[in-house]
């Protein structure tokens, strides 16, 4: 792990998103309450926060943390009738950013989602993992729209 110990406590914030791809129709299907297994957005929802508290279990080199927010989102992307995009939000007070524990409640709700929904239909893909912003620690604010 890197050392973080003489870097100041700040705010920190982080945004992640991942994709969730159905085959045609499927989707609404799910959404109105198909998931063979029950509610999907509210286990997903579940199993992202709950991933995103252990990441440093998941990925070996990141700093365990104590999280103040765990958000995790669910909406249609407009335009695209068979995507679901889910979005982590993630914050706390500490030394090192909270990128990871993001894209790690993005995938564990993503996965779950499928998990939930693959009796329905094999061709169900995840797709798009990715940071959308970040707040906070030495380089600031950072968007996905921005040029790094």
């Amino acid at each position: 792990m890197v050392d973080v110990s003489a870097k100041a406590s700040t705010a920190r914030e982080a945004l992640a998103a991942a994709r969730v791809r159905f085959p045609a129709g499927v989707l609404q299907t799910v959404l109105a309450g198909g998931g063979p297994k029950g509610p999907v957005t509210e286990v997903a929802r579940v199993a992202g926060i709950l991933a995103a508290k252990r990441t440093g279990e998941w990925i070996p080199m990141c700093h365990p943390l104590a999280l103040d927010l765990v958000e995790i989102h669910f909406e249609e992307v407009a335009g695209d009738p068979d995507c679901l995009e889910i979005r982590c939000r993630t914050a706390c007070r500490g030394r090192t950013g909270v990128e990871m524990e993001a894209m790690v409640g993005a995938s564990a709700a993503a996965l779950t989602v499928y998990d939930m929904t693959k009796a329905v239909s094999k061709g169900i893909r995840i797709e798009a993992l990715r940071l959308l912003e970040k707040r906070g620690g030495k380089s600031g604010h950072w968007t996905a729209d921005s040029v790094d």
